[in-house]
């Protein structure tokens, strides 16, 4: 089943001789449990193309569709809770609360939608991650492995549509960038949780289902 749709999506950014093209018509659908990786050089358009799917940024044109809905046609306000309602995001730099302990961080999604957090989905979760120990600890007082995990749970905990991570792995060791690609997998095989990574790491991106190649903007591969 087609859980994302992207059609003919363009982003260009200054004015006639200052423009600058990010993405050039740029169309392509994933299947509901895929993962796929999208890889490119800096300034292929990566970054620009996951804000556009993810609701960050509205296109110049072209058209993003989220289980059947074209996220553009809703104003700011239904966007933003589309967003925290069905699309996971993970960062780079994690993007906790700093005065937020492991356990609040992963359900903050669900205290701003004043949804009820389920017990049961939480231990799972916390299981899942390794940090059943580590709950009540705050974000200074996690290594960045589990930091990154934590956000991984903060993704999770609302069962999205589809989980958008950009370089996940990008400010991690060897070790933990291992844990980290291993778990998405993870969440992705036992969840059957749609994921789409940017990465710059092919190494990473060979874990995915599919690879797209992005290069000034347009895809170039898929594979």
């Amino acid at each position: 089943m087609e859980i994302l749709k992207v059609e003919n999506l363009t982003k260009i950014y200054g004015k006639e001789n200052n423009q600058v093209i990010a993405l050039d018509h740029v169309s392509f659908s994933i299947e509901k449990g895929e993962f796929v990786a999208i890889v490119g050089a800096s300034g292929s358009g990566k970054s620009t193309l996951l804000h556009l799917i993810g609701g960050v940024d509205r296109p110049t044109s072209g058209h993003v569709y989220i289980e059947g809905q074209d996220i553009y046609h809703f104003n700011d306000d239904k966007l933003a809770i589309f967003r925290r309602r069905q699309v996971g995001l993970i960062y780079q730099f994690y993007n906790l609360i700093p005065i937020l302990n492991v356990e609040e961080n992963i359900t903050l999604p669900l205290d701003l939608d004043n949804r009820k957090i389920e017990k049961g989905k939480l231990e799972e979760l916390l299981k899942l991650l390794g940090l059943e120990n580590r709950r009540k600890h705050l974000p200074n007082e996690l290594s960045g492995g589990q930091q990154q995990r934590t956000s991984i749970g903060r993704a999770l905990i609302t069962s999205p549509a589809i989980i958008l991570a950009d370089e996940p792995t990008g400010n991690l060791d060897s070790k933990a960038s291992d844990e980290i690609i291993h778990l998405l997998k993870k969440a992705n095989q036992e969840y059957q949780q749609t994921i789409i990574m940017i990465t710059h790491n092919l190494e990473l991106a060979s874990f995915a289902d599919r690879i797209i190649k992005l290069e000034d903007g347009r895809i170039v591969e898929v594979k």
